[in-house]
């Protein structure tokens, strides 16, 4: 089986900041992988890498077996589909006009029923005739959500399971709406999809991702499943944090309340 996605010895400068340090890694078709790291660390550009909106400074990256930039726009889409941190909607769009638009010049029945099912999901069908700009941060980051899911299956659907790509995709989400992203990813993941998801807060790292990537300064700190990379030592090394880590079943989970701040020189 060959990888959708390989990063090989990648690295990314900004004038004299080095935002990527030969980071390599592969990810295998169906994986679900979380990226953490302080802020800083390189993890917004590692996203922008890999779905072909930078080109790296050395290295290379592909997906499923091409440089991303070396595909068509259209062509790229396909493969994947990308919720960038920041989204902003200059117009007024409704929120269904929006979750529209990640079909590109797709019409018909079929994407309307893609377009309905999206926003059912991700609990915005009352809110379809709303201006997006109406809405709450929360409220329009989930109407992005279900726009990048309706790139997906539409590309999905041409060339089977594609690659999802998540920058902060909690960051102004109620819990239960994490609860829902959570199941999103997870319901994506049964039909062969494979995520990539940057994630600050260590606790949903350990639920999105079977997987864990973690980045310190740029350069690829660690790399294995959640017990092995959440830990006092990780935390200590990468956050500057320590006595943070506690266990129970299903996995370990972060406790800031214990937390204390370290002094890494």
């Amino acid at each position: 089986m060959s990888p959708a996605l390989e990063a090989e010895a990648v690295s990314v400068r900004a004038g004299a900041s080095m935002l990527l340090d030969r980071v390599t890694f592969t990810v295998m078709p169906g994986e679900t992988v979380a990226i953490v790291g302080p802020n800083g660390a390189g993890k917004s550009t590692l996203l922008r890498v890999l779905s072909g909106e930078i080109a790296p400074s050395a290295g290379a990256v592909r997906l499923k077996g091409r440089e991303p930039r070396s595909c068509r726009p259209a062509a790229l889409a396909s493969k994947r589909a990308v919720l960038s941190q920041h989204v902003a909607v200059a117009f007024p769009f409704s929120v269904a006009d929006v979750v529209r638009m990640g079909a590109g010049d797709r019409r018909g029945s079929a994407l309307d029923a893609l377009v309905d099912a999206a926003l059912v999901e991700v609990d915005l069908d009352s809110m379809r005739d709303r201006i997006i700009g109406t809405l709450s941060g929360g409220e329009q980051q989930r109407a992005h959500l279900a726009r990048v899911l309706v790139q997906l299956a539409c590309g999905e659907a041409d060339h089977g399971p594609g690659v999802l790509m998540l920058d902060e995709p909690t960051s102004n989400l109620d819990l239960c709406h994490q609860l829902d992203l959570l199941a999103i990813v997870g319901r994506r993941n049964e039909r062969g999809t494979t995520v990539l998801a940057v994630v600050h807060d260590l606790n949903l790292a350990t639920l999105v991702g079977r997987r864990i990537l973690a980045l310190d300064h740029g350069r690829l700190a660690g790399d294995g499943p959640a017990g092995a990379i959440v830990t006092d030592d990780m935390l200590g090394r990468v956050f500057g944090v320590g006595d943070a880590v506690n266990r129970v079943p299903p996995g370990p989970f972060v406790l800031p309340q214990l937390a204390k701040r370290l002094d890494r020189g």
